[in-house]
């Protein structure tokens, strides 16, 4: 079974009830914690980026934003809101040098197997500004699975720091989910600035 496509073909099916169901959501204390790491006007790549619910925030303050996204349906859904080219990319198959001032990836690194998160948050660093920063956030857990046809891989405090050579950690927390009915669940948020 292909964890990756069966992925893809979930956000592809489900697009547009995706984007209604995360679109209202109020992000505003994870952007206080992001934006002042972030200078005036700087560019900001939402990798992974659904509806295009933050990167939309982040034109709206008048930063030069670009987005991709695996799925081609929420890609194209997320062009008509941003009024942008958002490509569709993998993280496996990005590949940028020195280009951004922030990268965002809320929710989705964690559909990245653990054997190529590595290889995935490298190249999310190769495409930073020396001090750059790049946020991530995952589900609280240690564990890999697949739920509803989605592919998630947990992570720690304890275990994402294996993967943030090259990077200084600048903050670390775990919040509860902003979507209606689902605050027990869990987040690990993680910002770190690129390593000259």
């Amino acid at each position: 079974m292909d964890l990756k496509a069966n992925t893809t073909l979930y956000y592809d099916t489900f697009a547009e009830d995706f984007a209604k169901s995360t679109l209202p959501v109020d992000m505003s204390a994870l952007y206080q914690r992001f934006l002042p790491l972030i200078p005036p006007c700087g560019n900001i790549l939402d990798a992974g980026c659904g509806s295009g619910r933050d990167a939309k925030y982040f034109q709206s303050i008048n930063h030069k934003v670009s987005a991709f996204d695996a799925s081609s349906e929420l890609a194209m859904i997320a062009s008509n809101y941003l009024n942008i080219d958002v490509d569709v990319l993998t993280f496996q198959t990005f590949n940028e040098s020195n280009v951004f001032d922030g990268i965002w990836c809320c929710a989705s690194l964690l559909h990245v197997p653990k054997v190529e998160l590595m290889d995935a948050i490298s190249r999310l660093r190769k495409a930073l500004k020396p001090h750059g920063v790049l946020y991530m956030s995952f589900k609280y857990g240690d564990e890999e699975r697949v739920k509803e046809g989605r592919f998630f891989c947990d992570q720690t405090e304890q275990t994402i720091s294996q993967y943030l050579a090259g990077f200084n950690i600048k903050d670390m927390w775990v919040t509860g989910d902003q979507r209606e009915g689902r605050s027990s669940e869990q987040w690990l948020n993680v910002i770190v600035e690129k390593q000259e």
